[in-house]
């Protein structure tokens, strides 16, 4: 099996119609950055602290982020090694066969086309925000979906157009677009950083454990979210220059800063407003708006639209290469593989799952579209660490540049932390997840098994 996925994931990157190699780990790090800090940073800490864990929201994004280095650590070595377009699609084709595989895929297609959806609704009412501010009031017709009050939410339909066209001209230029913006970003924390180390009261975290450690843990598995992203730098192997050293350099250096900068603005945070009070749309802006600093809090507005631009850029990169991967195999739609010969790009993949997620962002309320990001998300880390050990056994020979250390003990732990971090997650979204997959499977039965490379070869 994986001698057939390697042979078949081979490309000549002379060609005139593959992916061209242009990121490095500069570049990578920063789009894992880029992916990582927004919603979660300007939103999300917010409402798991007020409703989920008070102050010891610190404690919950260090149980998520641990979790997530675990499986960090094991796509940093299935990346290095088995490499491929597909994320934690092409790993688990390796290591446990087409039809897992083809689960995990499906269900990273939903992770990724609706965590872009959730981002872009976020973004635009960020953007909505900011014009209010300026005295600008745009017209509820065009800001809002039909479940509330509007006809269309154009400006979340038209952040993905506009992300859509620079993925189309090429990965160079939308690296560079990314770098700029996440540097905005950071600009943008570091200001929040310096202006709550001066007002943090102590009191405010005070009980600092409110809803307990049953608090914690659900906590735990709602900011999981804020961590959704790094896996997407998976995708970018056959686009990375040296990619068996750049791709783990990429994920692990952007997780590590990611997870740091996420518990020092929740400790600020809570610090600085008590914590009943940050349910509420943008809980850093409006904290800061409450201590007197309109400036700063205008900065964090600007900031977080910046933010959720660069995650709906890398969440939607990795959307099309997962598709592009499933193309190839033969369990989509083979015309999604085709790379234009002119920017390098899958511009079919891109359009296509672009017109799909501007049509979820401009009608889909907010809610229903992120309740199915997580427990996809989770069982594909947990694939992906169950992956490193069956391949440590069934191809012990295979060259790892990056080899994670203390195995298997670190990926049982990442199966572990990803299995209990789904248990925490209501029983709904677990009933969303098994029709997902059910649906899946009567695709892969229908479709897929008969289409399929594989399949055919092995007839």
């Amino acid at each position: 099996m994986l001698r057939r996925l390697l042979r078949t994931k081979e490309i000549s990157h002379a060609a005139p119609s593959s992916l061209r190699q242009t990121l490095t780990g500069f570049d990578l790090t920063l789009m894992g950055i880029g992916a990582i800090i927004g919603a979660g940073v300007f939103v999300l800490t917010g409402v798991a602290a007020a409703t989920k864990a008070g102050p010891a929201i610190v404690i919950s994004y260090i149980f998520a982020g641990i979790a997530s280095m675990f499986a960090a650590l094991a796509y940093a070595e299935l990346a290095s090694s088995v490499g491929g377009t597909g994320s934690a699609y092409t790993f688990a084709y390796a290591a446990l066969g087409e039809i897992v595989a083809w689960i995990i895929g499906w269900n990273l297609i939903l992770e990724y086309a609706m965590s872009v959806a959730t981002v872009a609704i976020g973004w635009s009412g960020y953007v909505v925000n900011l014009f209010d501010a300026a005295g600008i009031h745009l017209p509820e017709v065009i800001t809002r979906t039909p479940f509330n009050g509007g006809i269309m939410n154009v400006l979340a339909s038209g952040i993905i157009v506009l992300i859509a066209a620079i993925l189309i001209i090429g990965m160079r230029h939308s690296a560079r677009f990314n770098n700029i913006v996440v540097f905005i970003k950071l600009i943008t924390v570091g200001v929040f950083i310096f202006v709550a180390s001066f007002n943090v009261r102590i009191e405010n975290w005070i009980p600092f454990m409110p809803f307990g450690w049953t608090g914690v843990m659900e906590g735990a598995g709602l900011v999981f979210f804020a961590y959704i992203g790094f896996d997407a730098l998976s995708c970018a192997v056959e686009e990375t220059i040296n990619p068996k050293r750049n791709i783990p350099i990429g994920i692990i250096v952007s997780l590590a800063i990611c997870t740091l900068i996420y518990i020092v603005v929740s400790g600020l945070l809570t610090g600085i407003a008590p914590y009943t009070t940050l349910d509420v749309r943008s809980p850093v802006a409006d904290a800061l708006l409450n201590l007197g600093y309109r400036f700063g809090a205008g900065i964090i507005a600007a900031g977080a639209i910046a933010g959720l631009t660069t995650v709906i850029l890398v969440m939607y990169y990795g959307l099309t290469r997962i598709c592009l991967a499933m193309g190839r195999d033969g369990l989509l739609p083979q015309s999604l593989e085709k790379i234009n010969e002119r920017t390098h790009t899958p511009v079919r993949s891109i359009m296509l799952t672009g017109l799909v997620i501007a049509l979820i962002s401009g009608f889909a309320p907010i809610d229903r579209a992120a309740e199915l990001v997580n427990i996809g998300t989770l069982a594909a880390f947990a694939f992906v660490c169950m992956g490193v050990s069956v391949l440590r056994i069934t191809h012990p020979d295979l060259h790892r540049p990056f080899k994670l250390p203390f195995n298997p003990l670190i990926p049982a732990l990442g199966v572990i932390s990803c299995v209990w971090l789904m248990t925490q997650l209501p029983f709904v979204t677990w009933m969303r997840f098994v029709i997902w997959s059910a649906l899946g499977l009567v695709i892969y039965f229908c479709y897929g098994i008969k289409n399929s490379k594989l399949q055919k070869e092995i007839k």
